[in-house]
């Protein structure tokens, strides 16, 4: 692997007598890691865990992971272990077990925000954004996936988040970056690196920080990160934004054997991941608190008229029971939908639907159509399904990789009803059984395109 000369020159600075050992760890093959979906599964207590995170694990090989049914019905995201330190930030500076609004400016595809779901609360909620559409969608699936119910998934610009002054209690702005340390990973983006790549880019994060800074009350956290090394994106953005709002700089207590880089310029700190130190790619991360009264209220906009509304009784009455605990829902009905929120987000989330652009809100339940109701493919994969209100049915690999990619299945039964489609118990989806035919349901868009192969690898990664 060539790296950019002006990169090597720079590093050589950075890390002097380790430069020849960070080298040579683009030569070796890139780590492979999971975090696990403790609501939904157990890990393999043999998989080695990554140290910083709780539920991640590494393996020892790359699976065909698009062949394991568990991975499409949430129960592990495929995440860089390295960019799993935010676990580290939320546990040591913020107090998980109140109730939060949590914002992630930079969602897609989905690792961070289904990390920020597991770590909060049930009574916090998350808001996940991501400005391109087509990003944004895929998001909105790896949500739905993880199934948490308390997520809403926007499309907004940064600029956007200043209609909501004083609203979160934490940001995560994963930034997009020159993208350093993806180079071994990635080798396309050698080719898409320059200064003065680096050099735009920098700009831009300050532009984002400033867009949404309004956004973080007094005494809220700040957690920013990269996936680049140079100082330009990472320490000195990070110096200049605490300047220039007289913000606080967190410090995290580091385990000396994770092999993480602790850096300050101007009094801020930051933590840096090596590809030679760490079994994991290059990232950086810093804590910053807004300067002010910290507490946990948040400025309401006091509209009286609300954009949400509610389900008809009739058509809660007929879903309710699909839900475990159905009576801590607000039920809401947006065209022929019908979705559940925990009922003390409503107002919240009522603010985030008047100013931002709302693709995807808690747990979409079930459609009207006319007088009959189609169970939702996203219930199927929440973590509060009521799992009693269905007749389940497990399927083997085989016939669990043929539903997802919505081809026709047989069963052995009949019925004339709604059936959940399972793999090792786990919930995959849903079916509609009219006599001895099924019609399959499974979402053509999440649908596996891939052909199968003849002989199928049972990928048993999550499950023990």
């Amino acid at each position: 692997m060539e790296l950019p000369i002006s990169f090597k020159e720079r590093m050589q600075r950075l890390l002097a007598d380790e430069f020849s050992n960070f080298e040579a760890a683009f030569a070796q093959p890139a780590s492979v890691s999971i975090r696990v979906n403790s609501n939904k599964a157990t890990a393999n207590p043999d998989l080695p865990r990554v140290p910083w995170a709780e539920n991640a694990y590494y393996l020892p090989v790359r699976p065909q992971f698009t062949l394991d049914p568990l991975l499409h019905a949430g129960c592990y995201y495929v995440q860089e272990a390295s960019s799993m330190f935010l676990e580290q930030a939320l546990k040591q500076a913020v107090d998980l077990s109140q109730p939060l609004h949590v914002l992630d400016l930079c969602g897609a595809p989905g690792g961070k925000s289904t990390h920020l779901a597991s770590l909060i609360s049930e009574e916090s909620m998350l808001v996940s954004n991501e400005v391109i559409k087509s990003r944004a969608n895929i998001l909105a699936e790896n949500v739905a996936k993880w199934g948490t119910g308390n997520v809403l998934v926007t499309s907004s610009d940064p600029s956007n988040f200043s209609r909501l002054p004083e609203f979160f209690d934490v940001m995560v702005v994963d930034a997009p970056c020159s993208g350093e340390g993806m180079f071994r990973k990635d080798p396309q983006a050698i080719n898409e690196w320059s200064e003065e790549n680096v050099k735009l880019c920098a700009q831009r994060q300050q532009r984002i920080l400033m867009d949404v800074w309004e956004a973080l009350k007094p005494g809220g956290l700040l957690i920013y990160s990269t996936c680049t090394w140079n100082e330009q994106e990472n320490e000195e953005n990070m110096a200049w934004l605490a300047a220039q709002e007289q913000a606080e700089s967190i410090k995290l207590e580091l385990n000396q054997s994770w092999g993480i880089v602790a850096t300050e310029l101007n009094g801020v700190a930051g933590y840096r991941f090596y590809p030679h130190r760490i079994q994991g790619e290059g990232f950086f991360m810093a804590v910053l608190r807004k300067q002010g009264q910290e507490g946990l209220s948040h400025k309401s906009s006091k509209k009286k008229k609300y954009k949400l509304q509610p389900a008809s009784k009739k058509e809660k009455a007929l879903v309710q029971d699909w839900l475990k605990d159905p009576e801590k829902y607000e039920w809401l009905q947006y065209g022929e939908v019908v979705s559940a929120l925990p009922a003390n987000l409503f107002e919240a989330a009522d603010e985030v639907y008047q100013n931002l652009h709302v693709i995807y809100a808690g747990t979409e339940v079930a459609e009207v159509k006319g007088k009959k109701l189609k169970p939702m493919h996203t219930l199927a994969v929440s973590q509060h399904l009521n799992k009693d209100a269905f007749t389940t049915i497990d399927l083997d690999l085989e016939l669990a990789l043929k539903y997802l990619r919505k081809e026709d299945i047989s069963l052995d039964s009949s019925g004339n009803d709604w059936v959940l489609l399972q793999y090792n118990n786990v919930p995959l989806g849903f079916a509609k059984q009219i006599g001895n035919r099924v019609n399959n349901y499974y979402p053509k868009e999440w649908r596996i395109r891939m052909e199968l192969p003849a002989d199928l690898p049972e990928v048993n990664l999550v499950i023990s």
